[in-house]
């Protein structure tokens, strides 16, 4: 709560305010890091893993290598989500499941199974660029303002 509403508070409130704080369960916070430690490690060594079998097995460069073992996270995590694993794998790890690429495929591949009896375009569509839009606008300007202040530096710098 901000100050401000703290300041109004009866005493009564106050009161309940504290007993509620002591009832309420603590969090192991060090023991959710570790979790997500864990399962955010495991999910990028496979992902290092498959970029190594790219450049093992089928030639490509380590740059060139990086798109497909992205795809290739992406639908492993959009079909353990079809199959409701990866829902109990981010129950357990928190954050560590979220942060990878994987979560973000994840994520929109839920709203898209949720919203699938509204239809295709209104209910798989709609919904799942509801999440994914905000997303990828973010990441289009941050890119542009990078791009703009490199553009920038590189000009100041050859004058």
């Amino acid at each position: 709560m901000s100050s401000k509403k703290k300041k109004k508070l009866t005493p009564a409130q106050k009161e309940y305010q504290t007993f509620a704080k002591s009832k309420e369960p603590k969090r192991p916070v060090f023991k959710n890091c570790v979790k997500a430690f864990i399962v955010g490690g495991i999910i990028c060594t496979i992902g290092q893993f498959l970029q190594w079998l790219y450049m093992t097995y089928f030639n490509f460069t380590e740059v060139t290598a990086g798109s497909p073992t992205a795809a290739t996270l992406i639908i492993i995590s959009v079909f353990l989500t079809g199959l409701g694993v990866y829902d109990h794998i981010g129950q357990w790890a928190g954050a560590g499941s979220a942060v990878p690429v994987t979560g973000f495929a994840n994520t929109m591949a839920s709203s898209a199974i949720e919203h699938r009896s509204e239809g295709f375009v209104l209910g798989v569509g709609g919904n799942m660029f509801k999440l994914a839009g905000p997303v990828i606008v973010y990441g289009v300007f941050s890119a542009f303002i990078v791009a703009i202040i490199k553009i920038a530096i590189e000009r100041l710098g050859g004058m």
